[in-house]
């Protein structure tokens, strides 16, 4: 049985919403829901916050939580996870998952799934998607598509709708072809995690602005599970403000 690390990643200077991890949403801060949705997972030996902003860590620590200061140069949250992992032990962990910082609403089932697909995993990587339902996710850049082979490896992320459909359909894209839409969930076996920090930016990573992509043109492989659940990501201010209501209707 693997031990398996959750790291959630949580910056305060974030560009759209900077303190976001510290927002509040209906009595408690964005960083708290993440953090007690996480700890709902049953595959999760720990789980801990990585952050570079004191103020964050005194937070968590008053919730009763871990977190471990990291470097505040980090391009990203892979990096961020690989230090956490290695300031906390990374002797006693055969993997981690990274955990979005910025998703409230996240359940503990999805992390057991991003973990069974782990386990599945021959490259050592894994992520989750689900079916896409509405077609304007398909034309929104901010909803990132995956196409995967037949055994559930990524073979592409984009912004853009893949696959094109060559014959437009007559009713509905996603009715004529099983779209999937990316979970932005990452597990990694700790070796695999140690080679991906290494690897530098590639040219579709750039184009795309995704990091996965320079995972996949460095030749590793990302097994790709399926979640029935919705994931909502808070990045600009009316996000905020969408995610208070859902708390509130909750």
């Amino acid at each position: 049985m693997l031990r398996i690390l959750g790291v959630i990643p949580a910056r305060y200077a974030s560009t759209r919403l900077p303190g976001k991890a510290l927002a509040d949403i209906n009595g408690k801060s964005m960083v708290q829901r993440v953090l007690e949705q996480a700890a709902s997972a049953k595959d999760l030996a720990e789980v801990i916050v990585a952050t570079d902003d004191e103020r964050i860590k005194a937070h968590v620590e008053d919730l009763g939580g871990v977190a471990v200061m990291t470097s505040s140069a980090h391009s990203s949250g892979t990096d961020r996870c690989f230090e956490a992992m290695r300031v906390h032990g990374a002797d006693r962990f055969d993997a981690v998952v990274n955990i979005q910082g910025d998703e409230p609403f996240l359940v503990g089932a999805q992390l057991d799934e991003l973990c069974a697909a782990l386990r599945a995993a021959a490259g050592g990587i894994a992520t989750l998607a689900h079916v896409v339902s509405d077609d304007k996710d398909l034309d929104d850049p901010g909803e990132v598509k995956i196409t995967t082979d037949v055994h559930m490896d990524a073979l592409y992320f984009s912004r853009a709708a893949i696959p094109h459909l060559h014959v437009p359909p007559a009713g509905a894209r996603h009715a004529a072809f099983r779209y999937l839409k990316h979970i932005g969930l990452y597990a990694y076996r700790k070796e695999v995690l140690a080679d991906l920090v290494k690897l530098a930016p590639s040219s579709l990573e750039r184009a795309e602005s995704l990091e996965q992509l320079r995972w996949l043109e460095h030749g590793f492989k990302v097994r790709v599970g399926l979640s029935e659940h919705r994931s909502f990501c808070v990045d600009t201010p009316a996000d905020l403000e969408m995610a208070r209501r859902m708390a509130k209707e909750a």
